[in-house]
């Protein structure tokens, strides 16, 4: 029997999604809860905005950003 996603906290159901990887379900509801003020990137799917994407990741993951 499945958790009930919906009643879970947020970080709870992060936790659970990070341990049953292949839950979409969980992923679903989680992805619905981001923050609708989130900053948000538009790469067009090409070679050049997959390297401008890595580029950001870097920059966040290194504090840069």
């Amino acid at each position: 029997m499945k958790p009930d996603f919906d009643k879970m906290p947020r970080a709870e159901l992060r936790a659970y999604v990070l341990a049953h990887r292949e839950d979409i379900e969980a992923l679903r509801i989680l992805m619905s809860r981001r923050n609708p003020n989130a900053k948000q990137y538009k790469f067009p799917d090409t070679e050049e905005g997959w390297q401008q994407m890595e580029e950001v990741f870097r920059r966040k993951i290194e504090g840069e950003e």
